[in-house]
C-alpha cells in the first residue's frame, strides 16, 4: 500500500542515523511532508536531501529551539500530525559505574526531550485535526539489564510519560494519539557503537539490512522493521490505537534471562 501518510506533516527527531533515518525515509516512501531533526548537521543533511525533506539542526533538550522549530513548521506548513520523539543516547554503566552527569545526559535527551516535544507539538497537531505522537522507548524498560542503568530509566521515562500524554490528549478532545515503541537489539550505529564500548561486537548477531526476522528468537533487527511499526502509527490504519506500548524485538523479550543480559562495562 502506497502513500499511507500522503498530506501529513511529520517530524522525526534524531533523522539523520540509524532508526530517525530509516523512520524519516519510510514516512517520506509513504508520501508524508518529512521534517528531521538532529545535532550532526552534515549527515540530518544528506539525509533530507536524498529523501526530499526539511533538516533543522535541533538540540532536544533545548526549550527554546523546540518553540522555534514548532513556530518554523506552523509558518511553513501550517500543520503538523506526526511527532516522531526519536532522539536518544546510550552510555553503558550499571548503578555503581554509572556517573550521575551520564545519568543526567541521558535523561535529558531521551526523556526530557520527548517531553519537549509532546508539550511543544500537541497545541499544533491539535489545531490540524489531530494526530500521532510516537515515542521511541526500548525494551530494556521491561526487562532486567544492569549494564545499562541510565538508558533504562529514560526509556522507562518515556513508556509512563506516554500513556499519560495520551490520557491527556484524550480527556481534552484533541484526537491526538500517543504510542511507543519498544525495540530489541536493532543493527543501527548507536548499537554498533555500544557493542564496541562493552569490547562486544554487535554484528555477530545481525541481520540482513532489509530481510526478514529468521524463525529464532533474540536476534538482530533491522531499522526498517520499527519505520514500518512507524508509518503504521502515523497512518490513519491505528486511528483507534493509544496509550499502547509496541515491543518489537523479534521474540528477545521470550529468551531465558541469562541469555538477555548485558555486559558489565
Amino acid at each position: 500500500m502506497a502513500e499511507r501518510v500522503a498530506g501529513k506533516v511529520a517530524l522525526v527527531t534524531g533523522g539523520a542515523k540509524g532508526l530517525g533515518e530509516a523512520d524519516a525515509r519510510a514516512l517520506a516512501a509513504e508520501g508524508a511532508q518529512v521534517v528531521l531533526t538532529d545535532v550532526d548537521l552534515a549527515a540530518g543533511q544528506a539525509v533530507a536531501d536524498d529523501i526530499g525533506a526539511v533538516f533543522k539542526p535541533q538540540d532536544v533538550t533545548d526549550e527554546a529551539r523546540w518553540q522555534a522549530i514548532i513556530g518554523e513548521i506552523r509558518s511553513d506548513f501550517g500543520a503538523l500530525h506526526v511527532l516522531v520523539n526519536n532522539a536518544g543516547i546510550v552510555l553503558p554503566g550499571n548503578i555503581e559505574s554509572q556517573t550521575y552527569a551520564q545519568y543526567r545526559a541521558q535523561l535529558a535527551v531521551s526523556a526530557d526531550g520527548a517531553f519537549l516535544g509532546a508539550k511543544h507539538a500537541i497545541p499544533l497537531m491539535a489545531t490540524s485535526g489531530g494526530g500521532s505522537i510516537i515515542n521511541m522507548a526500548s525494551v530494556v524498560s521491561k526487562l532486567a539489564y544492569s549494564g545499562v542503568v541510565s538508558y533504562a530509566a529514560a526509556k522507562g521515562a518515556i513508556e509512563g510519560m506516554s500513556r499519560s500524554i495520551a490520557a491527556h490528549c484524550l480527556e481534552s478532545g484533541y484526537r491526538i494519539r500517543c504510542n511507543s515503541i519498544h525495540p530489541g537489539v536493532i543493527n543501527t550505529p548507536m548499537v554498533q557503537n555500544f557493542g564496541a564500548q562493552v569490547g562486544e561486537s554487535a554484528t555477530d548477531v545481525a541481520q540482513p539490512p532489509e530481510g526478514p526476522l529468521p524463525a529464532e528468537a533474540g536476534v538482530m533487527g533491522a531499522p526498517r522493521n520499527v519505520a514500518d511499526l512507524v508509518v503504521f502509527l502515523a497512518s490513519d490504519e491505528s486511528a483507534f490505537i493509544t496509550a499502547q506500548e509496541f515491543v518489537i524485538d523479534g521474540g528477545m523479550s521470550m529468551l531465558p534471562a541469562p541469555l538477555v543480559q548485558d555486559s558489565r562495562p
